[in-house]
């Protein structure tokens, strides 16, 4: 796993492990269910660093023979089980708690506490925050902020990015809630803005369940870098053309790339196979996270008779 991920979760993990124990101290303090919400959503936040630190120390296990092409897959199951704890752990029980304090409401006590609370919280988290914003714009490169969003393949730094975000925008939420209750002194409020930090959790975990059902279900690597391995393989003198290029994404830096060749008919056995150790030496010169190449010599006809119709694809020529 890139050392870039790991310092995001560590950090993430650091921040929001004090940032808990200090919002569930205040929350007891001061009887606040805003606070309340914080205080689970940042413990939410500290397990789900724990899970996703399993999640790349499993996927770093070599691969066996009963899992040949390693176990890359597992950070992205555990992101999706991190996308259901924000949602079961997170969402429904501050939802619940603030609809109990609406239908109870009892007046702040000692508000001052929940304002300092909050105050060094967003400090932290926007620290945290920062971090991994940094490393999501060196992954991410010249694509823009919502392809990247949509099209990562590490789930550990859009994850972490996503939940210190919702952080940010829990906390926000929270300090309107206490300081309106305050100020109009209608403790209700401090329950609407519990239930507002569920919603905020409820939103981020739909986002981070759908995106990590995708890399679970086999996404494949950047269009450019696909296309940069189209050229690459056509390069060569000896292919005539490219059938198919498929990919998948086994784990953040570990691809799987099959290709189907159509090589000229003049080549002998001997030049094709030279051309296919050209071939995968240049890709994974260019591309270090494709770890596995398979070149499949076969006439453009014989492929399209054996194989489902590809999707249409403009870096395939025709």
């Amino acid at each position: 796993m890139a050392h870039g991920s790991t310092r995001v979760v560590l950090t993430a993990l650091a921040g929001n492990a004090a940032i808990a124990v200090t919002k569930l101290g205040a929350a007891l303090f001061t009887g606040s269910a805003a606070m309340f919400s914080e205080a689970i959503h940042s413990g939410v936040d500290t397990g789900n660093q724990f899970l996703l630190l399993l999640g790349m120390r499993r996927a770093a296990r070599p691969a066996s023979p009963q899992h040949p092409f390693g176990h890359g897959l597992e950070l992205y199951f555990w992101a999706f089980v991190v996308a259901i704890l924000i949602f079961g752990a997170g969402a429904v029980v501050s939802i619940n708690h603030g609809l109990h304090r609406i239908a109870h409401p009892e007046p702040i006590q000692n508000a001052w506490v929940n304002y300092l609370v909050l105050g060094l919280s967003m400090l932290f988290e926007g620290g945290a925050w920062l971090v991994a914003w940094k490393e999501f714009n060196r992954q991410r490169g010249t694509r823009s902020v919502l392809k990247e969003l949509r099209s990562s393949k590490d789930p550990t730094v859009f994850t972490v990015l996503f939940e210190d975000t919702a952080a940010m925008a829990g906390l926000i939420i929270a300090l309107l809630g206490v300081l309106l209750s305050q100020v109009l002194q209608m403790p209700v409020i401090d329950g609407f803005a519990s239930i507002g930090v569920g919603v905020v959790l409820a939103i981020t975990a739909a986002f981070l369940a759908l995106e990590s059902h995708s890399l679970l279900t086999g996404e494949s690597v950047y269009p450019e870098t696909r296309a940069s391995i189209v050229r690459l393989a056509t390069a060569e003198p000896e292919v005539e053309r490219l059938n198919q290029a498929l990919t998948m994404h086994f784990g953040p830096q570990e691809v799987l790339c099959a290709l189907s060749l159509d090589f000229r008919d003049s080549v002998s056995a001997a030049e094709v196979e030279r051309a296919v150790t050209r071939i995968e030496k240049a890709i994974k010169a260019a591309h270090p996270e494709v770890a596995r190449i398979f070149v499949e010599a076969q006439g453009f006809d014989a492929d399209r008779r054996g194989s489902p119709k590809p999707p249409e694809d403009p870096a395939v020529p025709t």
